[in-house]
């Protein structure tokens, strides 16, 4: 009868098929004697093959066997009993005397009259695994100290599904395209990727791509050295080298220039970068991050963008909704920004009303974020230490579609025309005033030189109400 040893040791075709399996195998006797061991075991517990063979499997000291620690013997070990170990996570010693998280899972191998003539066990080091858990556990803590200190404010399953994203780089130098419409807080996006990721120590450099013209952009991005154009008087670092060892933020990516893109694939490709005017190549360790507000895709397909650039910067895409899409953050957001805005002024607003906010979810946010925000600052300018009410927001939101009044309605009522001045305004007036205009505020307003906020500021001080 050919045993297992001797299978172990001159079949060929068992021998290159353990060689070339990446989790760790090795094969015991019935006695629990250690009688093959292949390569990977071999980095996994750093005992070289010769080093193991004829020895007990204690050698390694699993700390776990059918739910207890590893038996003396093959005596009192389940393996011969149950025939198999179900994959278990448990821990064993490696050679240097650390020890490692791994999974192993055993099975009896028997001859054709099923007789047990040995045993198989295959180990799975979890190291790498585990580091990159507690690397998405630090991502995640640190992403909540972010939230905490108003980096991003969202609650919506859409921007849950960002942060999910957001996490998941943190563990990774993979390039990040960041899609979106402009003001969705794609530069905030990229600050968080940074500050929880392992380069945070680094610098984040930024650079809008659509404020400078080509030969000033490649300047700021690559550096130039002395001489290489009129007025440049002295060697000058670009941001890639500023950035060494961080990340640079590239905003408004869809904007560059046919030029521009073929350095810029160049540095992707070789992560190395030339300064204008220099033929020295310079290695650059830099996190890449990019954003647009475009459609890349369709400026691939129309021939202003390189394709493969687009795909060298889409490894890992993130895309931001816009803020209509995730209304349900609105208040959150509201919140934030009027915190912000109470710790720059004297004035301490109270919050907002229940008809400030539903106009604020009822308008459709083509601004998104900024938009959001430049309300909020406007509000809080003349809401004076009150909560915000409809009257504080602006023209835009309170009355998305404004209706002006006739030509024809204009003429027949003259008297507005003729009203005292703001201080002689009585609530009578006001009320003809409204119903001569069929309620609209800002044909009022115009026909008595008041500002908006004025006449909704006289009808609340009046109790009128603001439809008939």
């Amino acid at each position: 009868m050919i045993t297992i040893q001797f299978e172990l040791q001159h079949n060929e075709f068992v021998k290159l098929l353990l060689e070339s399996i990446g989790d760790g195998i090795f094969v015991l006797d019935t006695h629990g004697m250690i009688i093959g061991w292949n390569p990977a075991m071999e980095k996994i517990t750093g005992f070289a093959a010769d080093e193991v063979t004829g020895k007990s499997c204690k050698i390694m000291s699993f700390s776990q066997c059918f739910d207890k620690d590893c038996p003396t013997g093959m005596k009192d070990c389940g393996i011969l009993k149950y025939g198999k170990v179900a994959p278990t996570e448990c821990l064993l010693r490696h050679k240097k005397g650390h020890v490692l998280s791994v999974t192993k899972n055993a099975r009896v191998i028997k001859d054709n009259n099923h007789n047990i003539i040995g045993i198989v066990e295959a180990v799975t080091d979890l190291t790498e695994l585990k580091n990159a858990r507690l690397k998405i556990e630090e991502a995640t803590r640190r992403l909540g100290e972010l939230n905490r200190l108003g980096g991003i404010i969202a609650k919506s399953q859409v921007m849950q599904n960002v942060f999910t994203f957001i996490k998941a780089s943190a563990a990774t130098d993979t390039t990040i395209l960041i899609q979106g419409e402009s003001g969705t807080g794609k530069e905030l996006v990229a600050g968080a990727i940074h500050s929880i990721g392992e380069r945070r120590e680094k610098p984040m450099v930024i650079v809008n791509c659509s404020a400078l013209s080509e030969s000033l952009l490649e300047s700021e991005l690559f550096g130039h050295i002395k001489g290489a154009f009129t007025g440049a008087n002295q060697d000058r670092m670009g941001r890639f080298e500023e950035a060494d060892g961080g990340t640079i933020f590239l905003d408004e990516i869809g904007e560059i220039t046919p030029y521009i893109q073929v350095k810029l694939l160049r540095v992707l490709q070789q992560k190395e970068i030339e300064r204008v005017g220099e033929s020295k190549k310079r290695k650059t360790d830099i996190r890449i991050i990019a954003a647009t507000n475009k459609d890349l895709k369709s400026l691939v397909d129309s021939g202003k963008f390189r394709e493969d650039l687009f795909y060298r910067l889409k490894v890992f895409p993130i895309y931001l909704p816009p803020l209509r899409n995730r209304k349900e953050d609105i208040p959150l957001l509201v919140d934030h920004f009027i915190r912000i805005n109470n710790k720059k002024s004297k004035i301490k607003t109270k919050g907002i009303s229940k008809p400030a906010l539903k106009a604020l979810m009822d308008y459709s946010w083509p601004g998104n974020i900024r938009e959001l925000a430049n309300a909020v600052e406007h509000a809080f300018v003349l809401c004076s230490d009150r909560q915000i009410e409809a009257s504080d927001l602006p023209l835009e939101i309170r009355d998305p579609c404004p209706v002006p009044g006739p030509a024809e309605k204009q003429e027949t009522i003259p008297k507005l025309k003729h009203l005292q001045p703001e201080h002689t305004l009585t609530r009578e007036q006001l009320i003809t005033l409204l119903q001569d205009s069929d309620w609209n505020k800002a044909e009022v307003a115009r026909q008595v030189g008041l500002s908006r906020a004025s006449v909704w500021k006289y009808m609340k001080k009046w109790d009128i109400p603001l439809q008939p």
